[in-house]
């Protein structure tokens, strides 16, 4: 027993990057250009030096420091690592999903989930907000990275969601009555002010960051609708006042306009999808200050998969066509309203690693470029409420940083690129011409 424990620790750290005690203190990246996300500008030559998993000082021109590990990325466009606000890392889109939870473990997820972290983080996406997972694997996965064990972004994670019975969040929608249950406030599934409560300090107990909650009907469950309203004004305000006592923001899952209007009412931080959002729920999330998640590539996906006989099951297909035509155009309408806007994907309805599409359609959706590149940086960090650590490559901040071949503010589609990425200091693709 003891060997095999030895055996899989062994194999975990020879698949990870040479990191950790070999890494020097210092090292300077030689960027061509540097996206200043904070001042919304693109600067030209840039030099960051990096001590540690900070950043010392961000200087113009060449910088050279005697002793310190020289990064050289030529002509390359530097930016902060990206956010993505909306992932679930411990599963991906299959048309075999359906069936495989009936034969695979929790393990069996989380193993799965290492590689999918892995795509994420060389795509340029150094931190996400993972919004749902089956039971709780992902905190674990969570920990791995952050003790260095497996390669992976930042993640703040929500844990399973929680919804009601028959509703978004049940899992067991579907399932034969015998397999059914009846899951509860530990499972996330509440019914009340109450379980509420007991379900906010649940995710407490399992050491989650942030709370997820499914006010509306969605696409990949196999309930009948996407848009019905499925928790009650009471219990969104039950869910974020809990929440407040124990330090965690609220986001909430809303594809129909009654859903948004209640989560936005009931004080969460986020929207996420909002494809059937109105004029009424747009004041509303101005007036409230709340954050919108747009997750435009989730959509169009599912309603290319459901064009694809059996892939989905017959009543998921078709919540999935009237998703994908409209959650782009709903996006475009929160912007031109002045909708405060972070970048976010829905990562695992579509291959993880294919985060920076996002970035095409959203541009595609009549915002700028810059705007989209601040969208997953400063946006972001401020939803996290991680200002302080993210969004933006300054003295002080984590270093996180990426590089594209180009500028992506001339061609978005640059993001899907990203040719160097380093995360607290280590670099983890890309390493460019390296001296000491």
């Amino acid at each position: 027993m003891g060997m095999r424990v030895l055996s899989l620790a062994v194999l975990a750290v020879l698949a990870s990057p040479a990191f950790a005690a070999d890494e020097p203190v210092a090292s300077v990246l030689h960027c061509g250009h540097l996206v200043d996300t904070a001042a919304g500008k693109v600067l030209g030559e840039t030099s960051i030096v990096v001590d540690g998993k900070r950043i010392r000082e961000v200087k113009p021109g060449r910088v050279e420091i005697s002793g310190a590990t020289t990064i050289e990325l030529g002509d390359a466009t530097c930016l902060p690592g990206l956010i993505d606000s909306h992932t679930h890392l411990t599963g991906e889109t299959s048309p075999t999903g359906y069936t495989d939870q009936f034969r695979w473990n929790v393990a069996d997820y989380a193993i799965r989930s290492t590689v999918y972290a892995r795509r994420t983080l060389e795509a340029g996406f150094t931190t996400v907000r993972n919004l749902g997972d089956n039971e709780g694997e992902s905190v674990a996965l969570r920990n791995a990275i952050d003790a260095g064990i497996v390669p992976g972004p930042r993640i703040f994670t929500a844990g399973i969601a929680i919804g009601s019975t028959g509703g978004h969040a049940d899992g067991t929608d579907g399932y034969r009555k015998d397999l059914a249950g009846d899951p509860g406030a530990k499972q996330g599934i509440i019914n009340g002010v109450d379980d509420a409560w007991k379900a906010v300090r649940q995710h407490y107990k399992d050491g989650d960051d942030l709370i997820k909650i499914m006010p509306s009907g969605g696409v990949l469950d196999e309930s009948s609708s996407v848009d019905n309203a499925q928790m009650t004004l009471e219990e969104v305000k039950a869910v974020v006042a809990a929440a407040h006592d124990y330090g965690f923001t609220v986001a909430a899952h809303a594809h129909g306009a009654e859903g948004i209007r209640r989560a936005i009412v009931g004080g969460v931080d986020s929207i996420e999808h909002g494809t059937f959002m109105d004029d009424a729920d747009i004041k509303l999330m101005k007036e409230h200050g709340t954050w919108y998640v747009p997750t435009i590539i989730a959509g169009k996906y599912v309603e290319e998969k459901a064009n694809v006989p059996g892939y989905y099951p017959p009543q998921v297909a078709a919540k999935a066509k009237q998703v994908g035509p409209l959650i782009q155009r709903t996006a475009a309408r929160a912007y031109k309203a002045g909708v405060k806007i972070a970048f976010g994907t829905d990562a695992a309805v579509y291959p993880h690693g294919q985060n920076a599409k996002e970035f095409q359609y959203m541009v595609e959706a009549g915002m700028p470029a810059m705007f989209v590149l601040q969208a997953a940086t400063t946006h972001a960090a401020e939803l996290l409420h991680k200002t302080k650590d993210l969004g933006s490559v300054e003295a002080g901040k984590f270093a996180d940083v990426i590089a594209v071949d180009g500028s992506p503010l001339d061609d978005i589609t640059r993001m899907q690129k990203v040719t160097f990425v380093m995360k607290e200091g280590v670099v983890y693709k890309g390493t460019g011409a390296a001296a000491p």
